[in-house]
């Protein structure tokens, strides 16, 4: 199921008032269903860390688990949309089922970690972005190697960055923090701080890094679709991608 549309909104609108008015449990099982979609969204964005469709059930079993303690917890008269408060909720429990069951290979791990390291180093070292080769000499590898490691260790590197982000936009969403404490002004001061940062980040990648981050996160779209845009190989746009997190990551670690 898509996301919904005008006339689908409408009944999604009388569901929530019916749910509201006496916490219908068939009203909620009938809203979770319209939203279905968003769990499987949400568990594609991480296509490619899990090895077959038993994994993907597993984690689409997680997200709608957290759509319905989602349901649960929302309080529509706060002003918030649903999808944006059930997409922090589903996206902390697949992220923590994924490390959980650490699909990762540990070797995977432990290179893009060092690579991230690395990268920190010599960025406080210089007080510069590192150059390529600056990277590959340090860690003692070929350029070829490097991209590589970029290229395969993609998944790891992207699991640890959308799991940093999801942690602090957990903390400091007032998406989160108004179902709870409406009256409280700190939650929504560390949200804005924390877009603020985000959009420092994205500034300092070069324009085909921001390209691929905007087409990835924001519009959705695949590697491989990024690809065709690009008009170069899906691995090379795994590596672009690695670049681009390494670095707002790093931006990102002192806050």
């Amino acid at each position: 199921m898509e996301a919904p549309g005008t006339n689908e909104e409408k009944e999604i609108e009388e569901l929530w008032e019916k749910y509201a008015g006496g916490k219908n449990v068939e009203a909620r099982n009938e809203i979770v269903l319209k939203y279905t979609w968003l769990v499987k969204r949400i568990v594609l964005r991480f296509k490619g860390s899990y090895s077959n469709f038993g994994q993907m059930d597993d984690m689409v079993n997680q997200g709608i688990i957290a759509l319905i303690d989602s349901v649960e917890r929302f309080n529509p008269d706060f002003g918030n949309k649903f999808e944006s408060f059930a997409s922090l909720k589903i996206r902390g429990a697949i992220i923590d089922y994924m490390r959980k069951q650490d699909w990762i290979p540990r070797n995977q791990r432990n290179l893009a970690k060092e690579l991230e390291e690395v990268y920190g180093e010599l960025y406080t070292q210089n007080g510069r972005e590192p150059a390529r080769e600056e990277i590959a000499e340090k860690m003692g590898i070929s350029l070829l190697h490097l991209d590589k490691i970029l290229q395969q260790r993609h998944n790891a590197i992207i699991l640890s960055y959308e799991e940093a982000i999801n942690e602090k936009m957990m903390v400091a969403s007032p998406l989160i923090h108004n179902s709870q404490e409406k009256t409280s002004p700190e939650p929504e001061a560390l949200y804005n701080e924390l877009k603020l940062k985000l959009v420092e980040a994205i500034d300092l990648l070069n324009e085909k890094e921001r390209l691929v981050v905007t087409l990835y996160y924001y519009e959705n779209l695949k590697l491989k679709e990024i690809a065709e845009i690009l008009g170069v190989t899906e691995s090379r746009v795994s590596q672009i991608h690695s670049a681009a997190i390494i670095k707002m990551k790093n931006r990102l670690s002192s806050y």
